[in-house]
């Protein structure tokens, strides 16, 4: 049995709700779906009250299972209008399980700012939130950390997110305590922003009951062994995310100076923006090149970036950052984009829609591309939430309307990740057509040439993705595992059977992930979107990248049809 809390904020009472078998295997993207619509959030003003905010964690959440204790948080995105399911690492969905809980819902609107504390027997306090308000990520965590110590697990609305700033996530501590593993895209802070909740507390335990206890630990051992045998996790494991900068530039498909070209360097040279590169380089200075986000996962594709002092400058730089953020903005060395890394970790920002907000910027003539001073200055400005902070804090689309411009890379007003469609055309097509707008892991095949596929082939690709990756984020498992997830799905749901006492078969993995795209899907149109809302920005379709000369070659109608809509 799990427990699922329904908390009102405006009459601070709890609905607790018990959840036994399959209940809980069908958690994180799935209940989000079908919650939202049922509860017909579709037409709801998504920073109004009647947005529920859901924090839901996996059937294996707080065990030391590999890469299995993501947390999904998701509402009406009020970034693009749409559903939004947005997952972290960190500790904060263990610290669920190991309370015995299969997570949360937040209901209505406090009065005043809150901290909401769960405590390990389980009661509820309602804190206030005043002492943390207006201070940076780490100072607001540091300060909570003081009144209920380090055997916490803190989730955050940052300064942005308290002023409904569309760039915000919600951040979560990581396993060193940092609050710096975010659910990051949508908007989801803006939502807790608009609740009044400051940040949520939950007290760490221990590990919760399980049907079958030994086969589990069992299972869990077996699973870190076929990590250990899978050529393309030990790569995460060797290099993190950043690696995948350096494919990218070979393809061509990398983000840089605006998606206006796709690579940065020629094909024989290290590039250091790159994995290869940050690797070596924070080998020679004593930086952790390996890093677990989460209690028991053994691909440890985070890092701990330092500089030539062996001073820390931030933890994690992912990939998706160092396109965005990086390249994207024209920066050339890894040590300018940790620091505004670390901002961004800060401010509790989206760093895809950030980088791709400030290059915009930068396009308009507002900055230099490669200029770090004026990143930082744009950052503080969205801290301080001057005018233009607050203009600049509503995301890409806006601010390239705002300023009149064509090349802005959105679909559905969310940024496009650091994939460009006309070369990645796979992950190009999920980023069209997905509800959750321009979204690479909602099905991202990032090493597949389509160049002489069909449409037809290509979405076939894009939707064989998107469907494991539903499955996945449904079950709070990492996506970086698919290697082996994906491959061994009766050993996955036969791990659940033993944790839950269920009798799920093979066919659970594949049903939960076509459900939860058609809830997402039916989520979507309930809200008004059509297919014009899947097409790319034109320039894709107008402007060659270099060096490939390619364009985007699809078009939403076509696309939709293949897909059967």
């Amino acid at each position: 049995m799990r427990e699922y809390l329904h908390i009102d904020l405006n009459s601070r009472t709890v609905d607790r709700k018990e959840l036994h078998g399959e209940a809980i295997a069908r958690s994180g993207r799935y209940l989000i779906a079908k919650t939202l619509v049922d509860c017909g959030a579709a037409r709801v003003d998504p920073l109004s009250p009647e947005n529920p905010l859901i924090f839901s964690a996996g059937p294996f959440a707080g065990t030391n299972f590999s890469n299995a204790n993501r947390l999904s948080i998701g509402c009406k995105s009020p970034l693009t209008g749409g559903i939004k399911e947005a997952n972290a690492g960190g500790t904060f969905g263990f610290a669920l399980g190991q309370l015995g809980m299969a997570g949360l819902t937040l209901h209505g609107v406090s009065e005043d700012w809150v901290v909401i504390h769960i405590s390990k027997e389980g009661e509820i306090a309602y804190d206030s939130a005043a002492p943390y308000m207006g201070l940076g990520n780490f100072a607001a965590a540091s300060r909570l950390h003081e009144r209920y110590g380090n055997k916490v697990s803190i989730g955050l609305c940052g300064p942005v997110g308290e002023y409904g700033g569309l760039l915000s996530g919600i951040s979560f501590s990581d396993t060193d305590l940092r609050p710096s593993r975010l659910a990051a895209r949508g908007g989801v802070g803006a939502v807790m922003g608009s609740k009044r909740v400051k940040a949520v507390v939950v007290d760490l335990n221990r590990m919760p009951k399980l049907h079958d206890r030994k086969k589990v630990m069992e299972s869990v051992k077996a699973y870190n062994a076929m990590l250990d045998e899978d050529e393309i996790v030990q790569n995460m494991v060797t290099y993190g995310t950043a690696l995948m900068a350096d494919v990218q530039n070979y393809l061509g498909g990398l983000p840089v100076r605006n998606f206006s070209e796709g690579r940065i360097v020629e094909d024989d040279e290290t590039m250091a923006m790159g994995g290869q590169h940050i690797r070596e380089q924070q080998l020679e200075r004593g930086g952790q090149t390996a890093h677990a986000c989460m209690p028991g996962c053994t691909i440890e594709c985070s890092n701990v970036y330092v500089d030539k002092d062996g001073n820390e400058l931030t933890s994690p730089v992912e990939y998706e950052t160092l396109g965005l953020m990086g390249t994207n903005c024209g920066l050339k060395d890894p040590d300018d984009l940790a620091r505004v890394n670390f901002i961004a970790n800060d401010l509790g920002v989206d760093t895809i829609e950030t980088g791709a907000m400030i290059a915009v910027l930068m396009d308009a003539g507002l900055g230099k591309f490669g200029d770090v001073g004026f990143m930082e200055e744009v950052l503080e400005e969205i801290r301080k939430g001057s005018e233009n902070g607050r203009l600049w804090a509503q995301g890409t689309g806006r601010v390239g309307t705002h300023y009149q411009l064509e090349r802005v890379p959105v679909i559905k007003q969310q940024a496009i990740s650091a994939y460009d469609p006309r070369v990645v055309e796979a992950t190009g097509i999920t980023m069209m057509v997905t509800a959750q707008g321009a979204d690479h892991t909602a099905g991202n095949v990032p090493k597949l040439d389509c160049t002489d596929m069909t449409v037809d082939e290509v979405v076939a690709a894009s939707l064989e993705s998107q469907l494991v990756m539903a499955s996945s984020d449904s079950l709070g498992l990492c996506i970086f595992g698919r290697g082996v997830t994906d491959t061994n799905v009766e050993f996955v749901v036969n791990a659940i059977n033993d944790a839950h006492g269920t009798k799920l078969t093979e066919e659970f993995y594949t049903e939960l992930g076509k459900e939860t795209l058609a809830l997402e899907y039916q989520f979507n149109r309930d809200a008004g979107f059509t297919d014009a809302d899947d097409e790319l920005p034109a320039f894709f379709y107008t402007e060659p990248v270099s060096p490939t000369g390619k364009v985007a070659r699809f078009h939403a109608p076509e696309v939709n049809r293949s897909l059967g809509y």
